[in-house]
């Protein structure tokens, strides 16, 4: 093994969570990853240690100048006892993506994968077997130098931590009910819509609370310009199927390249199923429901892998998809991927890695 990390394993382990009643996002394990960064020095010190708070000066960068970033992957205990990762080589990349935007230094992408390889098998009996449970694995990057000034900072932590989850949304696979956003934007070109970084989700809360005061689950974003075309669902990407062809924004820098939404491309072109990468209007969408060409609408993301919309309200105007009932292209998409992540279908573009 090129990399190899000195591991300090914790004297009070925590009590493990009941898998059948397992939330999102609220459970820790044991132990964590970390690794610090110096300008002189590059990055260095890389260790799993017990799970802990983290101390920083009050005038760390990340605090006023908002440097950081994260990714968010899982790990998945097969049948057999096996547990693999699936496409850790993407976040990996699209972590350095991230990084060059936000003046972060660039991370050894190999390293990167090892140091989530070493934690999640020190932590691997956290790995819950019920279906549809997995460990969420979170990486994420943060400056950590004491100054007060708009620069890029000399110091940074990169850390990983980790949780077993359930659902994302209590209802499963139960179709979303989604609300069309036309007075905040997310990103617009130029900014960091196609990074992942926690100010693209602090811009977002607005929007989901006045969704959730009108009983909708999430919002569908549109283009921060014009407020017409069709961008993202939430924290997920956007696919809807028109006239028998999948439809879905491109990557022009406002959205992000999610790598479940690679993965469901990938999957349709093998399948024969005509898809376009391109943009196209609310307005294309509303009227395509009309004309009853519109059959299917559906969020694809780490957190959820699939989540089917069930109905959607823009300007006082609400629709419903599919009888509000899941799709049969979206279902076939979840169970095929979530089959790869289980190992209980076949690999054929070799996605999973085991550890």
């Amino acid at each position: 093994m090129k990399y190899e990390f000195p591991v300090t394993r914790t004297h009070e382990p925590k009590e493990k969570p009941d898998p059948d009643t397992l939330g999102f996002g609220t459970v820790f394990t044991d132990h964590m990853f970390l690794m610090n960064y110096d300008s002189a020095a590059g990055w260095y010190d890389g260790r799993v240690v017990p799970y802990s708070s983290i101390s920083l000066d009050p005038a760390a960068a990340v605090f006023h100048y908002a440097q950081e970033m994260f990714e968010g992957l899982k790990a998945y205990r097969t049948k057999n006892g096996d547990i693999q990762l699936f496409r850790p080589d993407m976040n990996a990349k699209r972590t350095n993506v991230t990084n060059e935007r936000l003046c972060i230094p660039q991370i050894d992408e190999e390293l990167y994968v090892e140091a989530i390889k070493t934690l999640v098998n020190i932590d691997r009996d956290w790995v819950p077997d019920r279906k549809d449970t997995s460990l969420y694995i979170r990486p994420f990057i943060f400056a950590t130098e004491a100054f007060l000034g708009v620069r890029p900072a000399n110091q940074y932590l990169f850390a990983i931590i980790l949780s077993p989850v359930g659902a994302y949304y209590k209802g499963g696979l139960a179709p979303t009910k989604i609300f069309v956003e036309d007075e905040y934007t997310r990103s617009t070109k130029g900014g960091t819509g196609e990074a992942k970084v926690g100010g693209n989700y602090a811009a977002s809360l607005k929007s989901q609370e006045k969704a959730h005061a009108k009983g909708y689950t999430q919002v569908l974003w549109l283009d921060g310009a014009e407020r017409k075309y069709v961008e993202e669902i939430g924290t997920s990407n956007a696919f809807f199927v028109i006239d028998g062809e999948v439809l879905t924004a491109p990557l022009e820098g406002t959205i992000l390249p999610g790598i479940t939404r690679n993965s469901v491309l990938a999957l349709l072109k093998d399948w024969g199923v005509p898809v376009r990468e391109e943009r196209f209007t609310i307005d294309d969408v509303f009227r395509a429901q009309e004309a009853g060409k519109l059959s299917e609408v559906f969020a694809s993301g780490t957190a959820t892998v699939i989540s089917p919309v069930g109905g959607m309200l823009w300007k006082n105007k609400e629709i419903q998809i599919n009888g509000g009932e899941i799709g049969t292209l979206s279902r076939k998409l979840y169970d095929t991927i979530t089959g790869i992540q289980s190992g209980e279908a076949e690999d054929k573009f070799h996605w999973t890695v085991k550890i």
